[in-house]
């Protein structure tokens, strides 16, 4: 896949170009529109795209991630939505899967002491290997979204319910 980061979203040629190699791109959306996403997937079509909801603050405080833009992607374009992140922590791309993204990007650092714009919004190996593990977790948490009453709930039913009419 070709990545086109934030600040190439406008750049429509550059969105021919990828789009004419026919491997599948993932888009971002910092510094970005509606509008002018939506003129970019007009530019690109929606097959073999991922858009993903950025916000390009390095590194992005809480209160400007704005996480529902995801539901907002999803209800509007008919491709995968995802989420790259420039945030301290490891938080915000749980509750990302939790709102329907399908992929995380976050950008990596040996050391976030050093020099660069982007250094304090990465993350560390080790860092990156627990939001992996938090990621997964919070997809298996997800389920299916059909109520039913667990195997290991069996012995709590017993114990515990009072009433059964």
């Amino acid at each position: 896949a070709y990545k086109i980061p934030s600040a190439s979203l406008t750049d429509h040629n550059l969105l021919r170009y990828a789009r004419r190699t026919g491997k599948p791109l993932v888009i971002s959306t910092g510094m970005s529109t509606m509008e002018e996403i939506r003129a970019a997937v007009k530019v690109v079509g929606s097959e073999n795209l991922i858009i993903t909801h950025c916000t390009s603050t390095y590194p992005c405080e809480p209160e400007e991630l704005n996480l529902r833009m995801i539901p907002t992607l999803r209800d509007e374009f008919p491709c995968p939505i995802g989420y790259s992140g420039h945030e301290v922590g490891l938080v915000p791309p749980q509750v990302a899967v939790a709102l329907g993204a399908c992929m995380i990007e976050r950008h990596l650092t040996l050391d976030r002491a050093m020099w660069g714009s982007d250094q304090a919004a990465s993350v560390e190996p080790s860092g990156f290997e627990r939001l992996v593990k938090y990621v997964r977790t919070a997809e298996a948490s997800l389920g299916d979204g059909v109520k039913r009453v667990y195997e290991s709930e069996k012995t709590s039913l017993t114990k515990l319910r009072r009433v059964n009419s």
